[in-house]
This record gives C-alpha cells, sequence and structure tokens, in this order.
C-alpha cells in the first residue's frame, strides 16, 4: 500500500504510530542517561539527563495534541493527504526540535522543529475549526 492509496483514518494511524514510537525512543534516551549516571529521580544535577529528560518532555508536550488533531481530521473525514501533511510535518518538526535541542545549544534544527511543529498544529486547528461547520 502507498500513502495515497491509504484512508484518512490509515494515514492518521501511520503518523500517530510514528509519533508515539519517537516519544518512547526519546523515554528510552531518559532511561539511559539516567542509568548511566546512576540517577534514581529527576536529573540528579547531571546535564545529559536534565537535556534527555527536557527533549523527552517537549515532544511529550505536543505529541499528544497532534495525535488527537490527526485522530479528529481523519474522523471528520478529510481527505488522507490532507492527514498526510500534518502527520509529516508534524513528525518532521519533533525530530528536528529533539536534534536540536539535544545539542545544548541554539540551533537551526531547534527553531526549524518549533516551527514545523506550529505550522502542523495551526493548519490541522484551522481545519478542525472550519470543519466543525461544514
Amino acid at each position: 500500500m502507498t500513502l495515497t492509496g491509504m484512508t484518512p483514518i490509515q494515514s492518521a494511524a501511520l503518523w500517530s504510530g510514528l509519533l508515539i514510537l519517537l516519544l518512547v525512543i526519546l523515554s528510552v534516551r531518559v532511561v539511559l542517561a539516567r542509568r548511566t549516571h546512576r540517577v534514581l529521580l529527576g536529573d540528579g544535577g547531571v546535564s545529559q539527563v536534565t537535556v534527555a529528560t527536557r527533549v523527552f518532555g517537549n515532544a511529550a508536550e505536543y505529541v499528544p495534541v497532534g495525535v488527537g488533531a490527526l485522530a479528529l481530521l481523519a474522523m471528520l473525514g478529510l481527505p488522507a493527504m490532507a492527514v498526510h501533511a500534518v502527520g509529516g510535518v508534524l513528525l518532521a518538526g519533533r525530530l528536528a526540535h529533539a536534534v536540536g535541542l539535544s545539542d545544548r545549544r541554539p540551533t537551526i534544527a531547534r527553531v526549524a522543529g518549533m516551527v514545523l511543529t506550529y505550522f502542523a498544529l495551526i493548519t490541522a486547528s484551522g481545519m478542525l475549526v472550519v470543519h466543525a461547520f461544514v
């Protein structure tokens, strides 16, 4: 099956699954950093643990909203390609932001990640509001 042959629900499932997988990977990075530095709770004042925790936390703040938006877009019957566009841009944004934030200094990836994330969420919110009245 190709992206163009998917239903809106399948499209939402694809991007939601990939976004959830990203959260799991980022969570594992926190666990590994804590184990490496023998930190049981919080960051233990270890910068590597602090960074891993914030990278995960930031994704955890945006991914659930995006997954919810993707599900609603699909349930409203928007075209699969619209769902793909929002999901793809959101995933790209979250990946870029995670890479950029992991660098511990301001980077273009961090800025691009937030711009892409905001673009995807604002686009989804606009589509949801418009289709609430259609």
